[in-house]
């Protein structure tokens, strides 16, 4: 079986992009197999790109190639890439920060800027703002059926010029009990919020499920929420509507509700802005 193509974007679906990328790699080879991930990344978000691809890419087999496209810089000299991961594995993505959260915990062998004279949708020289269809499709499902290998994709560039976000995005402080963290993603659809604190940390700093754990949520430094909060397996361990840590299925803490929106109840989003302070309580 050929790899399939697994892709994300901020496009949505209300218009005809992702279709149209679909059929640019039904050109190259009509048995290649397309699944999404989401396309409904907040416009723009880097950040969110390189955090959605990390909690899916894992779970596929090697040789996937795995497309990103959230790319505010398209058309500019920002690098379209493909880039190698050390599990076998590929993503085709603009070179703008994506590949963070792949670098830091899969790990990169080499990167290739894609050589547009070759790995272009023809009759698509003049347009400059779709990226995701001319180059990131089509170079993908090149790959994906071996109509070129990932030597084809263009010349080689240092791994480490790879563009990133600074690592403390993606990783909490850990002092002690102590630790300091942002808020890495409210996708959860059942409203739970994400930290950037790996369970595998958050075990290394003491806490076991039955713990009691003092949360302090801050907007831009002022104090929203402030709880001793229960550290559970799942969520019917306090009572309805009561909050609740507990390791997510992608392995980092968060917190939710039972059986309702903490994303929505506090107005909470991701980022530098939105900072938690976690001890014993």
């Amino acid at each position: 079986m050929k790899p399939c193509i697994v892709w994300q974007t901020d496009f949505g679906l209300s218009w005809g992009a992702v279709a149209s990328m679909v059929g640019v790699c039904k050109q190259v080879d009509p048995e290649l197999e397309c699944i999404d991930i989401t396309h409904e990344i907040e416009a723009y978000n880097i950040l969110a790109a390189s955090r959605e691809i990390i909690y899916v890419e894992p779970f596929w087999p090697k040789g996937t190639v795995f497309v990103s496209v959230v790319d505010p810089g398209v058309g500019t000299d920002r690098r379209a890439c493909v880039a190698k991961l050390h599990d076998g594995n590929y993503i085709v993505t603009p070179d703008n920060g994506t590949l963070t959260h792949l670098y830091y915990e899969v790990g990169i062998d080499e990167v290739r800027e894609i050589d547009e004279t070759v790995n272009r949708y023809h009759g698509t020289e003049a347009v400059s703002v779709f990226h995701g269809r001319d180059l990131f499709a089509y170079t993908a499902a090149k790959l994906a059926s071996g109509k070129i290998s990932f030597e084809g994709v263009g010349p080689a560039y240092p791994v480490e010029e790879i563009v990133r976000f600074d690592r403390d995005v993606i990783e909490a402080q850990v002092d002690g009990s102590d630790i300091k963290a942002i808020v890495g993603s409210v996708s959860d659809p059942f409203g739970s919020i994400a930290f950037n604190i790996k369970s595998s940390d958050f075990a290394k700093a003491g806490y076991t499920q039955g713990d009691m754990v003092h949360v302090i949520l801050k907007k831009d430094g002022e104090t929203y929420f402030e709880q001793d909060v229960l550290y559970e397996k799942s969520f019917g361990f306090v009572e309805k509507g009561a909050p609740i840590l507990f390791n997510s299925s992608t392995n980092y803490i968060e917190l939710g509700l039972n059986m309702g929106s903490f994303r929505d109840t506090y107005q909470v989003k991701e980022g530098r802005s939105y900072t938690a302070e976690l001890s014993r309580a």
